[in-house]
């Protein structure tokens, strides 16, 4: 099998299998609509909307977009309907149920939704549960669907939560309803904070739930059923109960104080406008309250990856100097005995995907044989460098890879292992996915006992490629 291009790379599945895009979009006025707006971001980044690599990018952002949110033209009455049988016993004369049924969960529904305050997907486990009345019961996998409808617009969790239940109650009209909403949002710190040496990226987390009829009393015993279910499968909702906020649920609210988010001192007029575009063609109110913000906000997301050249802090490194001192034993490729191997590993980054406008993020382990260490303030400050641009991973692991080799002589191998939010965000949906990329220089790519050498050196498992 052939290697593959840097613009197909995206488009495959695991196991070889293609993603479809969305058919039948391609050419409708939405479509074209997000098309042209996505080219006004990507020049008001400094790009060329002609590059290969980019080219497709204001097509591909169309068809994630549109999928993204194409719960917006769902209704959930032709889910349920038709999906109701009836069941005898579920009497909502006498109890919660008749006193013959009882409370029916499902568990762990894997979902995604765009944030309605900063355009960037996020994440979430969903919990339904109801307990059937007017003998009655629902085929379970619309409780799926229907939960989908509502995460397929912008939104944010506690609306999110409260859609699904009210919508389930309406149609199956059992004696109660109830949605818990374990939910992640990525929280990056700015390009400034980065270049200061800040490994902060994480996972800002925060449950919601929503209850009618039976679950209206938070304290009653039918929450107290509800969560015993999910604790007995081994569901650990106590973090999010000690640690979530929803005042603080979205970073972009901290985002305007970020020196990196503006163009030439000024925000970029066009380029909100072209976000306001997107918004409408979404099928969205722009003047809605909770969107007034929302252009701007992420226009300030994206002008961190702008296509302009800031310094390299190489910390008293002169690029191009300061070399000598990494190699004062002895020249490169003379006397490889005295050399060690030499590992820095678990280097967090975060980039923005030039093929869907969309974060990925991970860590950096990057090995080389050298009489001295390279000091990892030097080491971060390239990853950072590089990362904070429209990439791809493959690009990116072999600029490190080639930088530091300037550095050292050429023995160098980088691993780099990130997440993709384009995974999620594109019907694909396979959470904890993660993808890793090697690049070899010099003696790692003629002998692999160094490669298995630095391989064995990694770490087992990392705590920046997901939430958890």
């Amino acid at each position: 099998m052939g290697a593959l291009d840097e613009g197909h790379f995206h488009e495959v599945l695991e196991n070889g299998v293609e993603l479809e895009p969305p058919q039948g979009i391609e050419g409708q006025p939405e479509t074209l609509a997000i098309e042209d707006a996505v080219k006004v971001l990507l020049q008001g980044l400094g790009e060329d909307i002609n590059r290969e690599g980019i080219k497709k990018t204001p097509l591909r952002v169309a068809k994630a977009l549109r999928e993204g949110t194409k719960g917006y033209k769902q209704k959930v009455k032709d889910i349920v309907e038709g999906a109701l049988f009836p069941e005898a016993g579920l009497d909502a004369a006498v109890g919660n149920a008749g006193g013959a049924g009882g409370l029916v969960v499902v568990r762990d529904l894997d979902l995604f939704s765009y944030c309605e305050s900063c355009l960037l997907p996020f994440q979430f486990k969903c919990h339904v549960g109801y307990i059937p009345s007017g003998q009655r019961v629902v085929g379970l996998s619309k409780l799926s669907r229907v939960a989908d409808v509502f995460a397929k617009r912008l939104q944010d969790p506690q609306r999110l939560a409260n859609e699904v239940c009210s919508a389930l109650h309406h149609w199956i009209k059992p004696a109660g309803i109830a949605v818990v909403l374990q939910c992640w949002h990525m929280h990056f710190p700015s390009l400034e904070s980065f270049l200061m040496e800040s490994n902060s990226q994480g996972w800002l987390k925060v449950l919601v739930r929503s209850g009618t009829g039976a679950f209206e009393n938070d304290k009653g015993g039918s929450w107290s059923d509800f969560f015993s279910l999910l604790k007995f499968r081994g569901i650990n909702i106590d973090n999010f109960l000690a640690e979530g906020s929803i005042a603080s649920w979205c970073p972009s609210q901290s985002w305007s104080s970020l020196k990196g988010s503006s163009i030439n001192g000024q925000l970029n007029s066009g380029m909100v406008t072209a976000v306001d575009s997107i918004l409408r063609s979404l099928g969205e109110d722009p003047s809605r309250e909770e969107l007034v913000g929302t252009p701007v906000r992420f226009v300030k997301w994206l002008t961190n990856f702008q296509n302009t050249s800031f310094e390299m802090k190489l910390n008293g490194f002169v690029y191009g100097r300061g070399v000598d001192s990494l190699k004062a034993n002895g020249e490169p490729g003379v006397n490889h005995k005295q050399e060690q191997l030499q590992t820095e590993v678990n280097l967090s980054f975060w980039s923005q995907c030039e093929h869907h406008l969309l974060p990925f993020y991970g860590v950096v382990h990057i090995g080389y044989f050298g009489f001295n260490p390279i000091p990892k303030s030097l080491l971060k400050s390239i990853v950072h460098f590089y990362g904070f641009k429209l990439q791809v991973q493959e690009r990116l692991t072999r600029q490190i890879a080639e930088t530091v080799s300037s550095l050292v002589g050429g023995d160098v191998m980088v691993v780099l292992e990130a997440g993709h939010t384009c995974m999620i965000s594109r019907g694909i949906e396979k959470f904890g996915s993660s993808t890793a990329t090697i690049a070899v220089l010099g003696r790692f790519s003629a002998d692999p006992n160094a490669r298995a050498m630095f391989l064995q050196s990694l770490p087992n498992s990392s705590t920046a490629l997901g939430p958890s």
